[in-house]
């Protein structure tokens, strides 16, 4: 532990400037009791422990506010280093990315970083002025003033600060230039109130010119005058660009150049920047740059610098306006004239252009040497920039050691070199080396450090008490060495009355045996020439008891296992000596976990729970004695016990970080989060919770190091996880043609960022700008571990290329295209794909072909050559040149076979000869249609033909399909409208039979066959007639089961949708059964007016099974399956609703509206009862029996589409007991026979089709037709 003091009476030991700030790290307790035993007043003491920086308030002198900010730092602090103690992390990873993150370990016993920059500001704060209470008399003390280049704004008002203070309040006056400064006489100055601050005043008008000039600010009490720096006031000035005529530049390409800026003199300097004419910044890179004087430097002019003028900008800083210099235009003077963009990547790009190559030169600094002086503590800036053809690359080295690491860093692509805070061991020889392939130069810089002034030990604030002795210290350092003058209230000391109680020796003041009358204010001013110092110290002599600074009582909470400082901040003099004791024990605290300091700070090494209780501190001196109290309590510390643990995900996955706390209960707790330790926005992909945050979506800008912060107001603990997001990698970049040749070329990339999943391949693809322009076609693909692949290239194609990276999350952005490169032309190698030979009419041939793309053109003025002559004849080709893809050969022959060749021509030749395709001329319609036609009926919704094929010459093209024409004559059903639309069915090829499904049962149709070609129809057949059987009903529509009670079960439905036929009844089965238990199975027979039926239950446990089916004369339909509600007990969701519904019947209200419905319903159905009772029965025809074929039916492969949706089977019809159909307009009708669903067949292959209500709007519109009246279609109405 150390302990540091920051005056002592007796004369310290001689140290240098670095000393105190070694003392304070030094290991062991080594306070220097000796040293500090005369000590006056101990302002600022620092501890270093176990990793901890501890800051304590002041001894005498700190205002309250001070000591309760300084104590609660303490506090904060402590918990870091206990929280430390606690959790020793091992080293874990920190993610899966690019960059190798190695392992962090969180460790007690090392300070990090900002402790030593934290106990460099403590020494530093040592040598401040001691603080006295502002209550006691004491000489002025300057607190504030200008800078001493003070440069101002001319448009705004001067203001010069000056402030101070002292008891009793300081009076100011000012000099200028050395001379009294009568503000009194100058009505545009005043001084502030209390300040000495100057306001020097222009809204009335004036020059601030006026008022440049050295100032110094004097303060004055009874007890001495303090002096401010001497300020100079400069104002700032931007003066306009001279006007200039600029000529054009005319400069060979290769040859180096630079433009002068030669900016007018501003103050401050102003910030030089170039652009074009248009306000287009200047790109600059090794090349083309900017030197730090302002002018442009080409290493080597190239033609495409002349593509924009270039323009000198200066911005200044307090008019904030920016003045542009009249442009340059270049004129390059080349041997090669056109800008071909081809060669800028070329290997050996000058060359190409003729550009002659030479060594390098240094254009700034000229010659091989120089040398340059810079002050300690400022940034050096070393500059070499150098031409050369190719563009020289530089290097720094410097004589007989390392560049400095830490403190440089390289500038302007390399060609600067700055070193930061430049000391005494950075001066030496530095030297940059500019090559090329043609050679390399060295210049050299001899760098001297000088410094102004600088403190060793500054004076400070010396407080006496009479009779006691003291000294005052100015000591400085600086190159060269700088002169110390003493000033006693302003005045030398020299000219001083003399005291016999003051000794001068050198840098130091000795004063002995002082008396109240010996108080002043001393100035050291210690100079050379790069600056100066000027330092106020006060000597204050003064009698006066002790006293306590901080508030009495006051309430301090702390950590359990903390170590805590109380301080006890007092002032007295002679110096009060201090004891500690707890709760009101006569024993004083020192020794053991107690530890008293000098400035009477009392630290107790770990807190425990018993040392909770009140402190006291009293400081006695002669004069008297003074006490104050502390009440300590002790708190448990936050922690978290479930820390969030590092995480890889996917991009667009969910993410949880769970952090759960536990704290001292009295304490209000805050949890945060930190994102790569700044605060983390919480947006509306984030939820945070008490325990986690967790994150939807994750995307790539998620990725991180997050920190759960758990803090109270005493103390927080922390824990951090690292994110990593695998998602799509970065685009590559910084594409580069090299090896450029005839065929091929080399395409080299940097590849973009992984996102943390490797990337596995790269796709090239190339534009061209001559057949598709801006359309990207892929070229190869390469694997992810290449950057540079050989690329074959088709001749003349202008190609340009770009790559895409992918992984397994998916494909990154396209790169930004590479540079264009053309290759040189040669013969077609190939010809034209896909050529075809058909006919458009009957006497003609197109032919057509697939144009060939840009990479296979290999030159201009891509043209066809179409040769064409009729097959198996040995006349001669007939042929075309055709730009285009596509030609019609006119007057053929209908059909016949053609030879046909394509092939391809440009500028530089033929391509290969041609493949020989066959192709034919146009068709005709046939001329026979198909006979012998034969019928025979499947089923009841599907017939076979089979008929006699035509002869192929009749055909007159390609025989395409037989076509089958069909439509419903009429239905057997009487007074029923049909729809005679036509269908239709094709059997594709040459074939002899078929089969035509989806036909209505129970109808009459028509047939007509027909020959197809590619042209169309030939004539139709002779007229065929057949009819559909009866088939087999569809399920009944709505089968509903009701248990009223636990004595019967209802059961209702409705008629068939698609009763196919003639219904003649229903067929009920049903079981009862319990769990694995089926009893007898029932079967019931209704009639088909029945539509309802009830079971009277064997036992109230069992449940039953129902399946109910309707009936024809083919025979029963498709049957519907329903259970039975579970009974109460088993509590089901079905046996709730029943008993809810048998709770609502109950109800008055419910049965009221039920009887109204009813009544409304029945009226309806009367009503339309009355309107549909028309017309007389129809008898049934009878069914057609149509004789087999000789075909086996399984033999036939025919296929049948329909082509039209107003085909389509029969739909909703209800038959009657005498066979009689009653048309409806609900879903039971048979109107619309032609527009239902899809069909379907039954096991016995009878048709169940679905029946709709709607007509057919073409041909139904305003026919209506009479109905059957049939006791059966009343029933069904009435159902």
């Amino acid at each position: 532990m150390v302990k540091i003091c920051l005056e002592c009476q007796s004369e310290p030991e001689e140290r240098g400037p670095g000393s105190a700030l070694r003392e304070l790290l030094t290991d062991g307790e080594t306070a220097s009791t000796d040293t500090c035993s005369g000590a006056r007043l101990t302002d600022f003491c620092a501890v270093w422990d176990a990793g901890v920086f501890l800051v304590s308030a002041a001894g005498k002198g700190a205002p309250s506010g001070v000591t309760e900010r300084r104590l609660n730092e303490a506090e904060t602090l402590n918990s870091v280093r206990e929280a430390q103690f606690q959790r020793l992390e091992a080293a874990r990873p920190r993610g899966l990315g690019r960059g190798a993150r190695g392992p962090v370990l969180r460790m007690a016993g090392q300070p990090p970083p900002w402790a030593y920059i934290a106990v460099l500001l403590c020494v530093l704060s040592l040598g401040g002025a001691i603080e006295i209470p502002m209550d006691l008399s004491q000489p002025p003390t300057i607190t504030k003033q200008s800078v001493k280049d003070h440069i101002v704004d001319p448009r705004d008002n001067i203001l010069i600060e000056c402030e101070a203070k002292g008891n009793p309040a300081p009076s100011f006056h000012w000099t200028r230039n050395s001379k009294f400064f009568n503000i009194a006489k100058d009505p545009r100055v005043s001084m502030r109130r209390r300040s000495g601050t100057l306001v020097i005043d222009f809204r009335s008008g004036g020059r601030p010119e006026e008022y440049e000039g050295e100032y110094q600010c004097f303060a004055r009490n009874k007890f001495g005058t303090a002096l401010s720096n001497r300020i100079r006031l400069q104002v700032s000035k931007s003066p306009l660009w001279p006007k200039e005529n600029l000529d054009p530049v005319v400069v060979q390409e290769g040859a180096p150049l630079t433009l002068q800026c030669n900016p007018p003199p501003g103050l401050p300097s102003p910030v030089i920047f170039w652009m074009s004419s248009s306000m287009e910044p200047i790109t600059q890179d090794k090349r083309v740059s900017q030197g730090h004087n302002g002018d442009l430097y080409f290493s080597n002019v190239m033609l495409q610098d002349m593509q924009t003028d270039y323009s000198c900008n200066a911005r200044f800083h307090f008019t904030h306006t920016i003045q542009q210099k009249n442009p340059f235009t270049l004129k390059v003077l080349t041997n090669h004239p056109y800008n071909d963009s081809s060669l800028r990547n070329h290997p050996d790009m000058y060359s190409a252009r003729g550009v002659a190559e030479r060594t390098p030169s240094f254009m700034y600094p000229q010659g091989t040497a120089s040398s340059q002086m810079v002050l300690r503590g400022m940034d050096l800036l070393l500059e070499c920039i150098a031409s050369g053809v190719p563009t020289p690359d530089i290097a720094w080295y410097k004589k007989g050691g390392d560049l400095p690491s830490d403190k440089a860093k390289f500038e302007n692509f390399n060609k600067a070199l700055r070193i930061t805070n430049v000391s005494e061991e950075d001066s030496g020889e530095y030297f940059c080396l500019a090559s090329n392939k043609m050679g390399s130069i060295r210049h050299t810089i001899s760098v001297r450090v000088k410094a102004a002034p600088y403190w060793l030990d500054e004076p400070k604030n010396l407080i006496l008490a009479p009779g006691e002795d003291g000294r005052l210290v100015c000591r400085a350092n600086g190159n060269p060495k700088p002169t110390v003058q003493w000033m006693v209230n302003g005045e030398p000391l020299q000219s001083a009355p003399p005291n016999p109680n003051r000794e001068v020796a050198g840098d130091t003041i000795i004063f002995r045996d002082t008396q109240i009358s010996s108080r002043a204010v001393y100035q050291c001013n210690t100079s050379n020439e790069h600056g100066y110092l000027l330092a106020n110290a006060f000597v204050s002599v003064l009698d006066v008891p002790p006293r306590m600074l901080s508030p009495r009582n006051q309430l301090i909470r702390v950590i359990l296992y903390n170590r805590t400082r109380l301080d006890c901040p007092f002032f007295g003099s002679p110096i009060p000596t201090l004891r500690w004791f707890k709760n009101g024990q006569g024993s004083n605290l020192d020794g053991g976990n107690y530890h008293v300091y000098e400035n009477g700070s009392l630290e107790i090494k770990m807190i425990r729970k018993e040392d909770q209780g009140i402190y006291t501190c009293v400081a006695t001196n002669i004069l008297g004695k003074a006490e104050n109290q502390v009440r300590l309590e002790v708190k448990d510390p936050t922690r978290i016990y479930r820390m969030p643990e590092d995480q890889v995900a996917k991009r667009g996955t969910t993410v949880q970080l769970e952090c759960r706390v536990k704290h001292d209960p009295s304490l209000k707790l805050a949890v945060s989060w930190l994102k790569d330790d700044e605060p983390l926005y919480i947006s509306n992909r984030m939820k945070k919770e008490e325990d986690s945050l967790t994150i939807f979506g994750v995307a790539e800008r998620d990725q991180g190091s997050y920190t759960c912060v758990a803090s109270t107001e005493l103390d927080q603990d922390l824990a951090k996880a690292y994110l990593t997001v695998l998602g799509r990698p970065d685009r590559p970049r910084d594409l580069e043609l090299t090896d450029l040749a005839e065929r091929s070329v080399r395409l080299t990339w940097i590849p973009g960022d992984d996102n943390n999943s490797p990337i596995t391949d790269y796709v090239v693809q190339f534009e061209e700008d001559q057949f598709q322009p801006g359309v990207w076609h892929d070229h190869s693909k390469f694997p992810g571990s290449v950057n540079s692949a050989v690329l074959r290239l088709s001749p003349y194609v202008n190609y340009q290329f770009r790559v895409i990276a992918i992984n397994e999350v998916g494909s990154s952005h396209p790169s930004l295209p590479s540079e264009r490169y053309r290759t040189s032309g040669a013969p077609p190698e190939s010809n034209p794909s896909d050529v075809k030979g058909e006919g458009t009419r009957k006497n003609n041939m197109e032919i057509t072909w697939t144009p060939m793309n840009a990479t296979s053109a290999f030159g201009p003025n891509l043209r066809y050559i179409v040769k064409w002559r009729r097959r198996e004849t040995r006349e001669t080709w007939n042929n075309v040149t055709v730009w285009g893809s596509r030609y019609v050969v006119g007057q053929t022959p209908v059909y016949v076979p053609y030879e046909i060749r394509v092939q391809a021509e440009n500028d530089f030749g033929k391509g290969p000869e041609p493949d020989t395709v066959i192709g034919y001329s146009g068709e005709d319609y046939p001329r026979a249609a198909p006979t012998d036609v034969k019928i025979r009926v499947l089923n009841s919704t599907a017939i076979s033909l089979q008929w006699n094929r035509v002869y192929s010459d009749t055909v007159q093209g390609q025989l395409r399909e037989y076509r089958a024409y069909y439509w419903r004559e009429s239905s057997l059903l009487k007074n029923l409208w049909v729809s005679q639309k036509r269908q239709q069915a094709g059997f594709p090829g040459d074939r002899l039979r078929g089969v035509v499904s989806r036909l209505f049962p129970y109808s009459n149709y028509k047939l007509e066959m027909v020959v197809v070609n590619g042209r169309g129809d030939g004539p139709r057949s002779e007229t065929k007639e057949f009819t559909t059987p009866e088939g087999v009903p569809s399920a009944p529509r709505r089968f509903r089961v009701r248990q009223p009670n636990l004595e019967t079960i209802n059961l209702e439905w409705d008629h068939p949708e698609h009763p196919n036929g003639i219904l003649i009844g229903y067929t009920l089965k049903y079981v009862a059964f319990n769990g694995t238990k089926v009893g007898k199975q029932i079967v019931e027979n209704f009639s088909p007016n029945q539509t309802k039926f009830t079971v009277q239950r064997a036992d109230p446990v069992s449940r039953y099974r129902f399946s109910l089916s309707a009936r024809t004369q083919v025979g029963s339909g498709e049957a519907v399956t329903e259970e039975s509600p579970a009974p109460p007990n088993e509590a089901t969701p079905t046996a709730a609703y029943t008993n809810n519904q048998a709770d609502i019947a109950t109800q008055g209200w419910f049965i009221g509206l039920m009887c109204a419905i009813a009544l409304l319903v029945l009226i309806l159905l009367i009503v339309c009862f009355i309107k549909r009772s028309r017309g007389g029965k129809y008898p049934v025809r009878e069914k057609k029996d149509v004789p087999l074929g000789p075909e086996d039916p399984k033999e036939e492969d025919g296929s049948f589409d329909y082509s039209d949706e107003d085909n389509k089977p029969l739909q909703g019809s209800q038959t009657s007991l005498d066979g009689t159909i009653k048309q409806q307009e609900s879903d039971d009708s048979l109107v619309d026979y032609g527009e239902g669903g899809e069909g379907q067949f039954n096991e016995d292959g009878s048709f169940i089709g679905q029946y709709t209500v709607k007509k057919d709007k073409e041909e139904t519109e305003g026919n209506e037709s009479s109905e059957a009246t049939s006791p059966v279609n009343a029933i069904y109405s009435l159902a």
